[in-house]
């Protein structure tokens, strides 16, 4: 275990400087962060014999602007997390890709087909397959590697484990196989086009984007071919708030028709002014033809449209306000983004289950807790799942116990904008 002994070794209990990037400086953390990547590596040595490894890790995404806006080729604001996924990967000489996954059933994929199947729809393997064949399709090199991963982005948490996951095996391969030639933003499209054509699961840009890029963004998909990244010079930790996203529990499984049905709302009201999606339009031309919108496709199709007209220009605004110091103006565009999403958007609770409403609920005890102090909206795809919040260390206390107290101990993730995107850990 020559290779394997050594990097543990690097790794020195987590008191090295890519560790502190990645994890922060709590020396609790980096102690267990040392741990899981040791145990990663005894576990790949003792499954696959090999001993030439290398060391990965994706992290999730918050988004924090933008919400539903990217399908529709708008402008979001989002940041990586310090949650993500870890992986020891190597090459195995062969045409078949074996990965074991911490807590989930080993599995392969063979890359003599790279066709997408039904059958593999809403599974890992359609995953690297996808991402697989679409290198393959750009030219690069792709084979057999070997992965042990452990997924330290919890599922339907909100933050993208599943983009997380894409980008990761888009680094994997880059790395293994293509000496890392493989773009960040380029690693993003290939993971939304094995989300939306193997997975089966019609999603925008912004998730893969923000695991894969790293750091706190703000991407313009006018072109979503070739996204606009910049990078936005803002630190949150000066501002002594804490970002919180809650767990408010509630299944994604049965929801791919409510995520579905965003995108084609907003795209049946583009559709009538003659533009492909609204980015292409502007909100005096929607109103200008209001009553012809609801005849055709609905009031809900009308209302989403606005949600995105407003919520597009506001990531300008919220992007401009972080520029200059601005965090209170921030934070009010923050709720009211919130306050779009849950009115106009409508995508806090699924229309056939209003029983169940989990968001709905920790939304209204953030505004008990945050008024006039926070800021608190719907995080992600919506309808089930997680909300986020900017909490003031004051009422950070306050605020975990009262939500945990509702939604179980280990609901709220303190979180904090990480740099680093998806990339090979360089000890």
């Amino acid at each position: 275990m020559g290779k394997v002994d050594a990097l543990i070794t690097k790794i020195n209990n987590g008191n090295n400087n890519i560790f502190k990037e990645l994890y922060g400086n709590d020396s609790v953390v980096l102690q267990k962060q040392a741990h899981r990547y040791a145990d990663l590596l005894k576990k790949f040595h003792s499954s696959f014999k090999n001993d030439d490894v290398e060391l990965f890790s994706s992290p999730g995404r918050t988004e924090i602007g933008g919400n539903h806006t990217d399908h529709n080729y708008g402008r979001v604001l989002a940041g990586a997390v310090n949650l993500d996924n870890a992986a020891v990967a190597a090459k195995n000489n062969s045409n078949i890709v074996r990965i074991d996954s911490v807590g989930y059933p080993k599995f392969e994929v063979d890359l003599s087909n790279l066709k997408a199947s039904k059958e593999e729809y809403f599974t890992s393997v359609s995953l690297v397959r996808g991402v697989s064949a679409r290198l393959k399709e750009l030219g690069f090199a792709i084979g057999g590697f070997d992965a042990i991963i452990d997924g330290g982005v919890p599922k339907g948490s909100g933050l993208s484990s599943s983009a997380s996951f894409e980008v990761l095996i888009g680094a994997i391969i880059s790395h293994l196989f293509n000496n890392g030639k493989l773009d960040p933003v380029q690693n993003a499209i290939i993971g939304q086009y094995a989300e939306n054509n193997f997975f089966g699961k019609p999603c925008g840009l912004m998730d893969q984007t923000a695991c894969s890029v790293g750091g706190l963004i703000t991407i313009d998909f006018k072109d979503p071919s070739k996204p606009i990244v910049k990078k936005v010079g803002f630190d949150f930790v000066a501002t002594g708030f804490a970002l919180v996203i809650t767990d408010t529990g509630g299944n994604h499984a049965d929801l791919n028709d409510e995520y579905a049905s965003l995108p084609t709302d907003m795209k049946a009201v583009a559709a009538e002014l003659g533009a492909k999606v609204l980015r292409e339009v502007t909100l005096e031309q929607v109103v200008e033809i209001a009553p012809k919108i609801r005849e055709k496709v609905g009031d809900r199709a009308l209302l989403r449209a606005y949600h995105f007209l407003g919520d597009n220009q506001r990531v300008v605004n919220q992007v401009e306000a972080l520029e200059k110091n601005d965090f209170k103006s921030f934070l009010g565009m923050i709720i009211e983004s919130g306050y779009s999403s849950f009115m106009y958007n409508q995508n806090i609770y699924p229309v056939n289950n209003v029983r169940e409403q989990g968001v709905s609920l920790a939304l209204a005890l953030s505004e008990m807790i945050l008024k006039g102090q926070g800021a608190w909206r719907v995080h992600g795809g919506g309808f089930a799942g997680t909300i986020q919040a900017f909490v003031p260390k004051n009422l950070l206390d306050k605020y975990v116990s009262t939500l945990e107290h509702v939604y179980g101990k280990g609901a709220c993730h303190k979180l904090f904008i990480r740099q680093k995107g998806s990339i090979k850990i360089e000890l």
